[in-house]
């Protein structure tokens, strides 16, 4: 029997931050280029180097401390539980962030949890790669959910066809290449729609 499973993306996703990367872009002088500001801050000099990590820790720190879920994740989570569909948690965020986070939100019963701790961050495939192998999934068998064009494209290079996009801003469909295909919707319901009408398939192709 197949097992079907769903990786998620955290900020934006799942989970409100609010954190300001554009805006900490600009206190660096970082160019709004659709690189992820770490991979950034490995270039630049070591000034602006060292300041950009430690402003970006605190704030995730904040961000981990004071947001909140996103409406609609406990009802979707809960959902995907009762069709027994695998839940993972695919973030270029920290361990220790996540943790916090799920920490405060225990009903987030997820089966994997993998970080920019454990391998080479989004938009390379590594982490959704290792968070199937540890499931034991292959690609065909599970959905990509993010909010950014840096969670499609890890998704497509680690082979996963089903990706679902929340509330993505405009600049970054432009940065998603043409052959990438993706679904788009506005908040969370949306994507269980979406997931629902996948799964729908899936067992009649099955």
């Amino acid at each position: 029997m197949t097992s079907y499973c769903v990786l998620f993306d955290m900020d934006g996703t799942l989970y409100d931050s609010s954190i300001d990367f554009r805006a900490i872009r600009r206190q660096l002088d970082l160019p709004q280029d659709g690189r992820p500001i770490l991979e950034q801050l490995k270039t630049a000099s070591p000034e602006i180097r060292d300041r950009g990590i430690e402003w970006l820790h605190a704030a995730e720190a904040d961000a981990a401390a004071h947001g909140k879920l996103i409406t609609g994740t406990t009802q979707l989570i809960g959902w995907l539980r009762e069709e027994r569909i695998l839940c993972g948690l695919v973030t270029n965020n920290s361990r220790r962030s996540a943790d916090v986070i799920l920490a405060k939100h225990p009903l987030l019963s997820l089966d994997v949890v993998v970080t920019r701790d454990d391998a080479v961050a989004k938009p390379e495939p590594d982490l959704f790669l290792l968070a199937m192998r540890q499931l034991g999934v292959q690609p065909s068998s599970t959905a990509a959910v993010g909010d950014t064009h840096l969670d499609a494209l890890a998704a497509n290079r680690a082979g996963i066809r089903e990706i679902h996009l929340i509330s993505l801003p405009i600049w970054m469909e432009d940065v998603i290449p043409s052959g990438i295909e993706y679904k788009s919707f506005s908040n969370l319901v949306g994507v269980r729609m979406g997931l629902e009408a996948w799964l729908r398939r899936e067992i009649e192709m099955a």
